[in-house]
Formats: structure tokens, sequence, C-alpha cells
């Protein structure tokens, strides 16, 4: 079914990718132009959210590359006026900005800690608190926050500020879906699990200690295709596919939740990353 998004603006935090390949938000954009929404890619790197919008134009879509720091108040809040401007409303938020960092209680530094949860968990907190007001005036929207099955499962490694920070996410959500629910705004996570993308590809070779040059991507895939109950790490499409369903009217009655999208991953006895 195409045109899902047909005739909504959305804003997509997180619309670039870290390097080749497909990121979470980079698929979300592109996805989501395609079913007809126009997209304002924030990105805090210039040249990815115009990649980003490079692809969409090519498949005939609208949209507009802005470089933002989520995690500045002025920026986002002018990031919102932009898209006001652009295009007259926000129908979607989308925020998929995230970083990752493997570490303890005890080798986590309280700078580390800062850090993850202002770019994770405060970014989420900054962007909706500008974007609502306009949602509020519209009488309705709708909000996905990327989460991940962290938030609730420990796979087997140490990464406490980023499983507390996504965490954090979840618990941000639901009080705002309870509280702006009588407005007609939609606020819903989805929880990744094990997902192709140049994050968690850079994530891989930072925590092996290694170069890219000296580890067996092929090996390591299929070591974790095994460990899925479904048979394969998943896509960055995998999540877009199911933001599009939460953003678009199909999902009308559906708030304050967690979509939980890891192939299983989660439903196994003892899961491991």
């Amino acid at each position: 079914m195409a045109g899902r998004l047909e005739n909504k603006t959305a804003i997509v935090c997180g619309a670039g990718s870290i390097g080749p390949g497909w990121g979470n938000g980079k698929a979300v954009a592109c996805l989501f132009a395609q079913e007809g929404a126009k997209v304002l890619a924030i990105d805090c790197n210039k040249s990815a959210a115009e990649e980003t919008c490079h692809l969409i134009h090519e498949k005939g879509g609208i949209a507009e590359p802005l470089e933002t720091d989520v995690t500045d108040e002025k920026q986002v809040e002018s990031a919102v006026e932009r898209c006001i401007k652009l295009f007259g409303r926000v129908d979607v938020l989308h925020n998929n900005v995230g970083i990752f960092n493997a570490g303890n209680l005890e080798n986590t530094t309280i700078s580390t800690w800062k850090k993850i949860m202002g770019v994770n968990i405060e970014s989420v907190f900054l962007t909706c608190k500008k974007v609502i007001p306009y949602m509020i005036q519209q009488k309705g929207g709708a909000i996905v926050n990327i989460s991940s099955i962290t938030a609730f499962y420990y796979l087997g490694s140490p990464y406490l500020a980023y499983n507390a920070s996504k965490g954090a996410i979840v618990s941000f959500s639901r009080n705002l879906a309870a509280h702006y629910a009588a407005d007609q705004i939609r606020i819903n996570c989805i929880l990744p699990g094990m997902i192709d993308t140049p994050m968690a590809k850079d994530a891989v070779i930072k925590m092996s200690g290694k170069t890219e040059a000296e580890l067996d991507f092929k090996t390591i895939a299929e070591v974790r295709d095994a460990k899925i109950p479904i048979g394969r790490v998943g896509s960055a499409r995998d999540v877009a596919n199911a933001a599009l369903f939460l953003a678009s009217d199909e999902s009308a009655y559906i708030t304050g939740t967690e979509l939980i999208v890891d192939g299983g991953l989660s439903c196994t006895s003892l899961p491991r990353g």
C-alpha cells in the first residue's frame, strides 16, 4: 500500500549514516518520503543528511537536509521552526539519534555517563519539547522514539550507560503518551535487537580493539545470525518498516507502547549479544 504518509510532514533526527550502507535513520527518512511524507532530514553531519536527501530526490520525494546538534536547545528549536516554515506543520517526529559505549559501573566515567545520557535521552526530551506544542495546535501527531531491547535485557556485555539511556527513553515515552493522549498525540518506542548498520559495525570494531581489516565480519555475522530465532540479524529496513507503521494512521489506536524488532531474540531464555 503506497501513500501511507501522504500529505504529512516528518522530522527525522539522525537521518544520516556514519558510514557506507544503511543506518536506521537513513532508512526511515527514505521510506517516509517514499510513502508520501515531506521530510526534514536532521543530522549533526551535514553531508550525511545531504546524501539521504539526494537518495530521496532521486526517487521523486521531497526532503530538506539540515545540520543540527539535537543536544542543543536553540538548534533544535531552530530546526523545528525551519520545518514549519518549509512545510507548514509537523505530523511525525522520529528520534533516531544515539551513541554507544561499552562499560560497566567500575570503568564508566562520569563524563562518559553524561555524554551518553545527553545524546541518547536529552535529545529526545528537547525534540519532543519543541515539537509537541505544534502538534497540540494541529490536534494530533505521532512520535516514534528508538530505544533498544537492552532497555529491558542484559545481552551478556556491560553497556551500563547505553542500556540505562535506552530504558529512560521507554519511561519518558510512556509518560508523554499518557499525558498527551487527549491531544491526539501518539508516542511509541521501537526496540531494535541486533541490526546490521554502520553504527553496529563501528561498535564491533571499537569493542574488539582491532582494525576493520583484522576482523572477519562474515564469521561474526554467521555467529550472530545463529543466535537469532528467526535466523538472521535485522536490517535498517526492518526498523524503518516498524517506524512507518507507528507513524501512519494504521496505528491510530496505539500509543504508549513498545514495538520490539529483534527477530525473536528477546523471546529466548537467555538472549546474548
